[in-house]
């Protein structure tokens, strides 16, 4: 399948969805602002989806924050007293720390979400793994004790999903989403104007006390606003979208398609850059627990089919120099990155001879559900792509065209094919899993409800993870981690489909954009 066909695909099945009327700005205080999906959960516990993380970052605070260097500063930790070699931690509460209806963050507010978090999280799993105990001795402070020394308790309880909620909503099972969005965080969510499917508001918390120390950098320091309101206005039809942002209509477009950035490059008064290095990396997801893929054998032949060049050119051919290929488990050029098997990721490819393959490795033509989200542009392209080869290589496929929100509903399914399961979804992998196997979700491989969608159990991964959180020093962390990216190869919990990293697209009346994920607070608008 051609670049330009699946791209035409992308825009007609978009357009064939009811775009949301767009509105003129609302106002020298209101970011109007295009997400790349509509809002699928309030929840960043229970599911990975990135809009459910950039909603997080507005919503919630953390306990420490990451900035655009990957280096950890406290957040709403005052300061941390470590003791008795290292395996004592008292984290104390910085002053002026409130949830959105006025009661006080408490340490027992935050022990519980450390508590949930670290039940569908790599990261804090491995922190409560080397726990004795989690507790709080006073109001102002959370203990650890620990089993050995851990240097990495900051790194762990920085991630942007041990997002602080009230002890209330953080004892909610973790397999089940909380009822209320009700955090600490720079922005409050107005639930009473949501519109599903296409509206998120924000309004500035008044009462949210910034740090008065730390550098301003992706989401960790001072956290100012300088607006009062944040409009999200979903439109699923990229040429309305970028109309929109063209006229003034909106603000901010999160991700404009790859096709549209050199038109949009043309307004002079349109800024468009990359502000995520970590970038996105294709994922073919693979159900474990059903066949065909419980069978490595299978999945081997299935990523050996993959041409990462031929899928990223349908996502990203117009810019070309935003392409990676060559990508395994971590970003290419990053320190945890290798060069390892990368040559089967590689064209020219026979898809004679993978038939013969796939049938040699036990595939019997049982159907192959595939879920697609027509709504994100990129993730339908790479999704027509890749599932043309899976056909190609003989597979029985159902291809399903479906609205984002509802793959990340489906995909939490265990169900079998004829009630709602499935067997392949797409999406990318961003972040900061792209660039560590400590918060990488994808290659947790200890099944069941340890385990991403998907479920892949795989031992050796598994120990060669604990082994990395061990690791005295950089060079040794990656060694362990070409160790990682051989057994990927060998029991592949995904195909990686290449990487392409994300514009973003806004006025230039909006000063000083953080690095990173979309963040409103530090944003100026001076028109």
């Amino acid at each position: 399948m051609k670049r330009r066909d699946v791209l035409k695909s992308a825009v007609a099945g978009a357009a064939a969805l009811a775009a949301p009327r767009v509105v003129q700005a609302e106002g020298a205080r209101t970011i109007n602002f295009t997400p790349h999906a509509d809002l699928a959960s309030l929840d960043p516990v229970w599911t990975t989806a990135d809009i459910t993380r950039n909603f997080s970052l507005a919503v919630y605070d953390t306990l420490y924050g990451y900035d655009a260097e990957f280096n950890v500063q406290p957040q709403m930790v005052e300061g941390a007293a470590v003791e008795n070699d290292g395996r004592l931690w008292d984290l104390t509460l910085r002053d002026g720390l409130a949830f959105h209806d006025g009661t006080p963050v408490l340490a027992r507010d935050c022990v519980a979400t450390i508590q949930r978090f670290a039940k569908r999280y790599p990261y804090g799993e491995a922190l409560m793994a080397r726990t004795d105990e989690l507790s709080a001795p006073s109001d102002k402070v959370i203990r650890f004790r620990l089993k050995r020394p851990f240097a990495l308790v900051p790194n762990a309880l920085a991630e942007v999903y041990c997002a602080i909620m009230p002890e209330r909503l953080a004892k909610t099972d973790a397999m089940s989403q909380v009822s209320e969005a009700m955090g600490s965080g720079p922005f409050k969510f107005v639930a009473s104007e949501r519109i599903p499917g296409q509206r998120v508001v924000y309004v500035k918390n008044d009462k949210y006390v910034p740090r008065k120390d730390g550098k301003p950098s992706f989401n960790a320091g001072p956290k100012v606003v300088y607006v009062d309101r944040v409009v999200w206005n979903f439109i699923p039809d990229p040429g309305t979208a970028s109309a929109a942002l063209a006229q003034g209509e909106i603000d901010w477009w999160e991700n404009p398609t790859i096709d549209l950035v050199p038109q949009i490059k043309s307004h002079k008064n349109i800024t468009v850059a990359v502000k995520d290095r970590t970038g996105e990396i294709g994922c073919l997801r693979f159900n474990h627990l059903l066949a065909p893929f419980d069978n490595a054998a299978i999945r081997r032949v299935v990523v050996a089919a993959i041409d990462q060049k031929e899928i990223m050119e349908a996502v990203a051919g117009a810019e070309p120099s935003l392409i990676k290929t060559d990508v395994g488990v971590f970003v290419p050029g990053t320190p945890m990155a290798s060069t390892t098997g990368v040559e089967a990721t590689r064209g020219p490819k026979d898809y004679n001879k993978l038939k013969q393959d796939l049938i040699a490795a036990g595939y019997k033509g049982e159907k192959v559900v595939i879920l697609a989200a027509t709504t994100i542009p990129s993730i339908w392209a790479e999704a027509q792509v890749a599932s043309d080869v899976l056909k190609r290589i003989g597979m029985n496929t159902d291809l399903q065209s479906l609205e984002w929100g509802t793959v990340v509903q489906r995909r939490a399914s265990k169900e079998p094919i004829d009630k709602g399961g499935w067997n392949v979804f797409y999406t990318y992998l961003g972040g900061f899993g792209n660039i560590s196997p400590a918060p990488n979700l994808p290659i947790r491989s200890t099944g069941g409800n340890g385990s991403w969608f998907g479920w892949p159990n795989d031992p050796k991964m598994e120990a060669l993870r604990e082994q990395w959180f061990d690791a005295p020093d950089v060079a040794t962390q990656a060694k362990i981690c070409e160790a990682m990216q051989v057994e990927f190869w060998q029991n592949p919990p995904y195909a990686p489909l290449g990487m392409y990293e994300l514009p973003t697209a806004f006025h230039s009346y909006l000063q000083d954009v953080r690095d990173g994920w979309p963040q409103f607070y530090g944003v100026k608008k001076t028109a």
